[in-house]
């Protein structure tokens, strides 16, 4: 997922929507791969339905918060542990989504102050 560097023409918008593609795909499985942690885990440690377990994990990771309480200790570790983990997947994922938006806009401001030169 290599992006051009400043001494090459931006990217036709085929070839960004493709790379946004290929970005949002990985967004996709890294949201997946942390949906499925916690809904194991809140499945497994708080004995609570997997609907209810999918829709905590949903809550902590979006940053919204815990929607029922923890009725044991080993619940309230996995959960304080998980709620750190969101924090810092969902500003990864974030980043991860937006990078190739982001370089681009970049891109174009720099090849247009080059061009004026």
């Amino acid at each position: 997922m290599k992006l051009e560097n400043k001494k090459q023409k931006v990217a036709s918008m085929s070839h960004f929507a493709k790379r946004m593609g290929k970005y949002g795909f990985f967004a996709i499985i890294l949201i997946s791969f942390s949906m499925g942690i916690g809904t194991l885990g809140y499945h497994y440690f708080d004995h609570i339905s997997w609907l209810d377990s999918f829709y905590m994990a949903s809550m902590i990771l979006t940053g919204m918060g815990p929607v029922s309480d923890m009725t044991n200790d080993a619940a309230k570790w996995f959960s304080s542990f998980y709620a750190l983990y969101s924090g810092v997947a969902f500003l990864s994922i974030t980043a991860v989504f937006f990078a190739p938006i982001i370089h681009r806009l970049l891109h174009i401001l720099h090849v247009e102050d080059e061009e004026k030169d």
